[in-house]
């Protein structure tokens, strides 16, 4: 039941309208305009009075009773507010704005008891109360389109701020396996000339076609091994040092010190050496050592090369993937994608050499959820973020995944650093709200995090916190549902 529906609606005198807070101020013909223009509507208690997504139709004000404010979070009403305060007002709040926020209620309200509400029809009220202050009016809409603008500016800022962060840390990952590959190359030069060299020695007449055919044979066994070496400690390396070392010494091939390490790092022993000496006989044994150890070493170098170019690729792809570009704005995600590809941005503060260690604990059953990728992508590079501060380069950073129920997931990101305070929880999440130091953050980042999560996704985001044990959780639903 609304106001606009009753045909013989009830009244409120000019008098009894001056006894709230509203309304006391008013002049006479304007407190008179709203006695004739606002219905007192009675509500039972249970019935919805507004709710959330609904044309705003009109503006409400409590004259008895309690309410409840709700907003749906992952697609259950939870309760905000609950009052029987005489006079506090609710529906559309905004009615003297022309703007696409002041087209919809913001939130549910339920009569909790039975209820007495004023309605006043809110296109109607815009109008008179336009007239009645247009200066408010003036100021009212310059204050919010100020606070949109400076909170554009200030979350781009943000944004700035962070890709900045991100584009370091990525330029440090790109400089070093691109480096790793110029130094390889490099040497790689240097290894195929010596293989040359020594090739031309061992088949300068000395020895027999059938041999050199042994070698080449050899050769391609040896190659084998080296993509397929097994990683040693330092002790098992040493031995094998040792074990080839002596051999080497023992059939007079000088050196030893130097080709018992690169043997060893391709994955060969004694016995593949003694193969060696069974192809090429004494009188070319050296040449053949030194031309097999070229080859050892110049597959090593090219396996180095291969490793740094896939690294190179990796993070470019990483990269793409956290950009999300050449992708639709809104479609079906694997949650994991962009949770790896925001841990891959932030390499250079993570892992054992940063002091930071990562754990992953995904639930790969997941299924896809509808999702604006790019902007999930900042809720997670604003909470790692955070976390990596909060520990001051020790701890561990651990990042979870797992069903609520059939209709949410979850994403959990958590910390060992020292905690936040109950005070500061409270307000984590407010605009401008930042514990750090003047120009180490605007505030912004959790705001703009909460508004992604709970606003365009109708998720939910909260926090868990003592010493050693912080956790922020994202709860994000499975179906799809239409952004706010």
């Amino acid at each position: 039941m609304t106001a606009i529906d009753e045909t013989t609606p009830a009244r409120l005198g000019p008098d009894e309208l001056r006894t709230l807070f509203l309304f006391a101020e008013l002049e006479d013909h304007q407190v008179q305009w709203v006695s004739e223009n606002a219905d007192v509507v009675p509500f039972p208690a249970g019935e919805y009075i507004v709710s959330e997504g609904e044309p705003a139709r009109c503006f409400y004000v409590l004259l008895s009773g309690t309410i409840s404010m709700s907003k749906l979070v992952s697609g259950d009403p939870v309760e905000t507010t609950r009052t029987e305060q005489r006079g506090v007002y609710f529906g559309a709040t905004q009615f003297y704005l022309d703007d696409e926020s002041a087209l919809t209620y913001p939130a549910s309200v339920r009569a909790v008891t039975d209820c007495t509400v004023l309605a006043l029809p809110a296109k109607e009220f815009a109008r008179a109360f336009a007239s009645w202050f247009p200066m408010a009016v003036h100021l009212l809409e310059g204050m919010l389109m100020g606070l949109r603008r400076n909170n554009s500016q200030v979350a781009e800022r943000e944004r700035l701020l962070a890709l900045g962060k991100l584009s370091a840390g990525l330029t440090h990952e790109l400089n070093n396996p691109a480096a790793a590959a110029g130094r390889a190359a490099d040497a790689l030069r240097d290894k195929v000339a010596g293989m040359r060299a020594k090739l031309a020695m061992i088949a300068d007449g000395r020895i027999a076609g059938d041999q050199l055919k042994k070698l080449v044979m050899a050769q391609d066994e040896f190659v084998k091994k080296v993509r397929h070496a097994p990683a040693l400690s330092p002790l098992e390396a040493t031995d094998r040092e040792d074990e080839i070392g002596e051999w080497l010494d023992d059939h007079g091939i000088e050196g030893s010190w130097d080709l018992a390490p690169v043997f060893v790092s391709g994955g060969l022993g004694v016995e593949d050496l003694e193969a060696v000496n069974a192809a090429a006989g004494e009188t070319t044994l050296e040449g053949a050592i030194r031309w097999l150890a070229y080859t050892v070493e110049t597959e090593s170098l090219l396996r180095e090369i291969l490793d740094a170019t896939t690294r190179i690729s990796d993070l470019v792809l990483a990269a793409k993937q956290y950009s999300q570009m050449d992708r639709a704005p809104h479609r079906f995600i694997d949650v994991h994608e962009g949770l790896d590809a925001t841990l891959v941005m932030f390499g250079r503060k993570l892992g054992g050499e940063a002091g930071i260690g990562i754990v992953k604990e995904y639930d790969r059953t997941l299924p896809k959820i509808p999702a604006y990728p790019a902007e999930l992508n900042q809720v997670w590079t604003n909470i790692i973020d955070n976390a990596i501060d909060a520990m001051g380069g020790s701890g561990t950073l651990t990042v979870r995944t797992g069903r609520v129920d059939d209709q949410c997931v979850f994403v959990e990101i958590g910390d060992t650093g020292p905690g936040i305070p109950p005070d500061v929880r409270r307000r984590i999440f407010e605009p401008f709200f930042t514990t750090k130091p003047v120009g180490h953050g605007t505030g912004l980042g959790l705001d703009v995090s909460y508004r992604v999560v709970v606003n365009r996704h109708r998720g939910d985001i909260t926090v868990t916190s003592e010493p050693g044990d912080t956790r922020f959780r994202v709860v994000l639903p499975v179906a799809e549902e239409p952004a706010a």
